[in-house]
C-alpha cells in the first residue's frame, strides 16, 4: 500500500504541480502526518521535490522531472486499455492520438505487463451503441469538442421535441458525454443539455467564455441522469395483471380469485402509457387513471368496430 501511495504522490505532483499536504492528504485519503512521512520517504529515495512554507506553499517537483511508468501494476496496466473506446475517440477525431498514447504507454511498461495490456485488449472489446438502435450521425461532433476545449462560443440551430421545433441558440459548451452511444453537449447559460445529433447548423465563433471553476461534469451528468429518471414518471395508473404478467417497477398488491393481481404502476403520460399498454392486449386492465381507461375503452372500441366484419378465417 506504501509504494503505491508513494507513486500516487509522485504522480499528483507531476500532473498537478504545486500541492499542500492537507490537498494530498484529502487525495489519498490519508492523514497529513502520513503525507508528511511519504514525503520523507521521497525526499530520502532521491526524488527532486521541496516544500515552500507559507500561504502559497506546498510540495512540488523540480522543474523538467518526469517518472516512468514503471510503477503500475498488471490489474492498473489491463484497466488501462480497457477504458478505450476507440470508437468514440475516433468520432472526435482522436482515434490516431490515443492509438498513439496507448503505443507510448505499452513501450512504456516492463514485458510481463505488456502481455497483460495486450491480453486484455485482444479479448475484451468496448461496443457502446445498442443492437436495434440505429447510429446517429452527429457531422458537428469534432467542431463542438473543438469549441469546449478552447472554450469558445457556438452558434447553431438546434432541433428539439417541443413547438417550435427549430430555433437558435448561442451555446457556451462546458463537455461532452456519450451516453448509449448517443452524444450530449452540456452548455451554459444554465447549464442544459442538447442532442449533439439535433444541432442542424453551427457556426464557431472567435468569441471565448469563461468556463465556471467548480462546474463538475460528472456531478452534474448524474444530477441530470437522476432529475431525468424523476420527471419520467410523473404519474400512476392502477391495473390488473393477468397471471404471470409484472410490469417494471410496479407495486403489486392482492390477487383475486382468477389470479389477476393489482398493480401500481408509474407512468410517464397518458399518451405514453396507452401505447405501452396495449401492447400487452388482453393480459391488463386500466382501472385508473379515469381518462386513461377512457382512452384504452375508446382505442378498443376503434379495433373492435375494425375487426368486427372480419371472419375467423382472415376473409371478408
Amino acid at each position: 500500500m506504501k509504494s503505491s501511495r508513494l507513486l500516487s504522490i509522485l504522480l499528483l505532483l507531476q500532473t498537478r504541480g504545486r500541492m499542500t499536504a492537507a490537498q494530498l492528504a484529502e487525495e489519498l485519503e490519508v492523514s497529513v502526518r502520513t503525507v508528511y512521512r511519504d514525503v520523507d520517504a521521497l525526499s530520502a529515495a532521491g526524488v527532486p521535490l521541496y516544500g515552500d512554507a507559507g500561504h502559497a506553499g506546498g510540495y512540488r517537483l523540480l522543474d523538467g522531472y518526469r517518472t516512468r511508468l514503471t510503477g503500475l501494476n498488471a490489474d492498473e496496466a489491463e484497466a488501462l486499455f480497457l477504458a478505450g473506446a476507440p470508437g468514440a475517440a475516433a468520432e472526435l477525431g482522436l482515434g490516431p492520438v490515443l492509438a498513439a498514447a496507448q503505443l507510448k504507454v505499452r513501450a512504456a511498461l516492463p514485458p510481463e505487463l505488456r502481455a497483460h495490456a495486450d491480453r486484455i485488449s485482444g479479448r475484451f472489446h468496448l461496443d457502446t451503441p445498442g443492437w436495434y438502435a440505429q447510429a446517429e450521425e452527429a457531422p458537428y461532433l469534432p467542431t463542438v469538442a473543438d469549441a469546449v476545449w478552447n472554450s469558445r462560443v457556438l452558434q447553431v440551430r438546434y432541433r428539439r421535441w417541443a413547438e417550435p421545433t427549430d430555433v437558435e441558440r448561442r451555446l457556451e459548451p462546458y463537455g461532452l458525454v456519450l451516453k448509449a452511444g448517443r452524444w450530449y453537449v452540456v452548455a451554459g447559460p444554465g447549464p442544459r443539455t442538447f442532442r449533439v445529433d439535433q444541432i442542424l447548423e453551427l457556426a464557431a465563433s472567435d468569441e471565448e467564455f469563461t468556463r465556471p471553476e467548480d462546474f463538475d461534469l460528472a456531478a452534474y451528468w448524474t444530477a441530470y441522469q437522476r432529475d431525468f429518471h424523476d420527471r419520467l414518471h410523473r404519474g400512476e395508473a392502477v391495473v390488473r395483471l393477468a397471471p404471470g404478467v409484472r410490469l417494471p417497477k410496479s407495486v403489486d398488491g392482492p390477487t383475486d380469485e382468477r389470479g389477476w393481481t393489482l398493480a401500481t404502476v408509474p407512468i410517464e403520460s397518458v399518451d405514453h402509457a396507452h401505447g405501452e399498454f396495449l401492447r400487452l392486449g388482453t393480459d391488463i386492465e386500466v382501472l385508473e387513471p379515469p381518462e386513461l381507461r377512457a382512452r384504452m375503452a375508446r382505442t378498443i372500441a376503434e379495433l373492435a368496430e375494425t375487426y368486427g366484419n372480419l371472419t375467423p378465417g382472415g376473409g371478408d
